[in-house]
């Protein structure tokens, strides 16, 4: 099983290097997959992307690719929706006890979400050009800034999805940031968010951290190789693909 899991850790990262797509998109629905309980599948992913979320996060810091201000306003909102989440996750699973099906459903829903805006980027970025000279992104939008993170925060405490994937599509669209900047964002505040959500599902006892470990030698390299071959394939057919398969796996997880 251990060698399963890296070897899965190593094809999630591989995809990821290769196709940008976020890797919680992927991992949480392969993990239930194969047999993991919903529960066990979120809380850990959000470990797992914690520690993955980190190194990229210093690498941006490092190039100056990161968005402060954003940063911190996504994550007035988005942090309280993730708490929000997870809270309501424990009382539903007090009283109704059908957590999993929660999640389950919750993942399905989501995953249609993703692969829907994936196929819309993916035919009409090109339309969405960064604006010369724009320098304050968040320049009468912060309240629009903080709605948002909450939104997509709450989405990302229920399934672990959408940490990177949405809130890029609202940084490329709605704030008209550069693409360099784009990815070094994201990655930075996804950070805050889902090691706050980790912490709270690790307190749950909703964490399989063997699991993680395991992945986690598997990814590594995975990305390594993926982000090496990325400049040789063409990432758009990829992407719509990768699209196509998260559409049928919502649908699966929901039907």
């Amino acid at each position: 099983m251990e060698i399963g899991i890296i070897i899965l850790g190593v094809f999630v990262g591989f995809l990821v290097g290769l196709t940008g797509v976020g890797g919680a998109s992927l991992l949480t629905p392969l993990l239930m997959l194969i047999g993991i309980n919903p529960v066990i599948a979120v809380g850990t992913d959000l470990f797992y992307n914690s520690i993955t979320k980190f190194f990229g996060t210093i690498q941006h810091w490092r190039h100056k690719t990161i968005n402060g201000r954003l940063v911190l306003y996504f994550s007035f909102g988005s942090i309280p929706g993730a708490v929000i989440a997870i809270v309501l996750l424990k009382v539903f699973d007090i009283y109704f006890q059908n957590l999993e099906l929660i999640i389950k459903h919750s993942i399905g829903y989501v995953l249609i979400f993703v692969a829907a805006a994936m196929i819309f980027q993916n035919f009409f970025s090109n339309r969405f050009e960064t604006k010369p000279g724009d320098t304050d992104a968040i320049k009468g939008k912060k309240g629009l800034t903080i709605l948002i993170g909450f939104f997509l925060g709450f989405i990302v405490g229920l399934t672990s999805i959408g940490a990177g994937s949405l809130f890029a599509l609202a940084l490329l669209y709605i704030y008209r940031i550069k693409t360099s900047s784009v990815v070094g964002t994201d990655i930075a505040h996804a950070f805050g968010l889902v090691t706050v959500a980790g912490i709270l599902h690790a307190g749950l006892g909703n964490v399989d951290y063997l699991l993680a470990v395991n992945l986690l030698i598997g990814s590594i390299p995975g990305v390594i190789l993926g982000s090496n071959l990325s400049t040789k394939v063409p990432a758009k057919p990829l992407r719509f693909i990768l699209a196509v398969i998260l559409f049928i796996s919502g649908i699966k997880i929901l039907f």
